[in-house]
């Protein structure tokens, strides 16, 4: 028996856009605008358990666990692009945050419909990954009904992982057992085009995931300020241009000095600006960061 959804707020009709088919398109556009920004309102209502969610994951993280994403659709897609962009925007680990989407790689270019039914598929996921007790569990799904998401919430609870849930309806719609240690519900409300949760339902979703992922990494230290400090420069022209610039920001050298001091460093900010900061050499500026867990904040002030 397929059940009855139409309670979900990303499935029922938007009553804004009832003709958008016969609007100027120059309207058209400035509805999505408008509803856009209901979005970005509608994120700002969670920031309390959006600031949990933060506190949950830096934990993890600095207990040596993972944030791993689980999501179908548009929805896994999104947590798949949030854990490819951590490592080269924090140098961290790729294990750190992982992405999971249902019906493996082959899903995030072409749609895959049926596999986001499947229970049992979340469930092994997680026996596959491992799930332990240092680990947090994000389930992504906008009408917070995907069985394999459910899956591996559940799955994961009886491991003694974190869980998190973020949906974009009621939680009171979710039933699913246990339930999810934290829910982050952003009330997007029906899309502009019925049912489309790739618009704004997504945009929610990639503002929320963002927010989690780069405050949790300054919450280890992976920043100093708002500046990229723990970046590994040596990949490219751009990193080095950038490294460059974050260093004469904190110590004030010029930029050749800066590049020069990076290249001794071994392409790595806070070694850089340690060394020079401390008068040393890189392996006492490599000890005390490994005191300080990586904080160049905790080094230097």
């Amino acid at each position: 028996m397929i059940p009855d959804r139409s309670h979900i707020h990303t499935e029922q009709r938007n009553p804004a856009s009832e003709q958008l088919d016969m609007l100027p398109i120059e309207d058209a556009v400035a509805l999505l605008n408008a509803e856009d920004a209901q979005t970005v309102a509608a994120v700002a209502q969670q920031r309390v358990a959006i600031a949990q969610a933060v506190r949950m994951v830096a934990k993890a993280f600095a207990a040596g666990g993972r944030l791993i994403y689980i999501g179908a659709g548009t929805s896994g897609r999104l947590g798949v692009l949030d854990a490819s962009e951590c490592p080269p925007t924090f140098c961290s680990d790729p294990e750190m945050v992982v992405g999971i989407i249902a019906g493996g790689d082959l899903a995030l270019r072409r749609s895959i419909e049926n596999v986001e039914d499947d229970l049992a598929a979340g469930t092994h996921i997680v026996r596959e990954l491992a799930v332990d007790e240092k680990d947090v569990v994000f389930g992504i799904a906008a009408g917070g009904t995907t069985p394999f998401v459910h899956g591996a919430l559940i799955e994961a609870k009886t491991r003694s992982a974190q869980t998190i849930f973020l949906i974009c309806t009621d939680p009171k719609h979710v039933h699913m057992n246990p339930l999810p240690d934290l829910f982050i519900a952003v009330l997007t409300g029906p899309e502009v085009l019925t049912g489309s949760t790739r618009m704004k339902a997504g945009t929610a979703t990639k503002l929320v995931l963002n927010t989690i992922t780069t405050l949790a990494m300054v919450q280890i230290g992976k920043t100093y300020g708002n500046l990229m400090v723990d970046i590994d420069a040596m990949k490219n022209a751009k990193l080095i241009d950038r490294a460059a610039r974050i260093i004469a920001m904190i110590t004030g050298l010029t930029r050749e000095e800066s590049i020069n001091l990076l290249d001794n460093a071994g392409g790595k900010v806070k070694l850089a600006v340690v060394m020079h900061k401390k008068q040393c050499d890189v392996f006492t500026a490599e000890n005390l960061l490994k005191q300080a867990h990586g904080s160049l904040r905790a080094v230097i002030g």
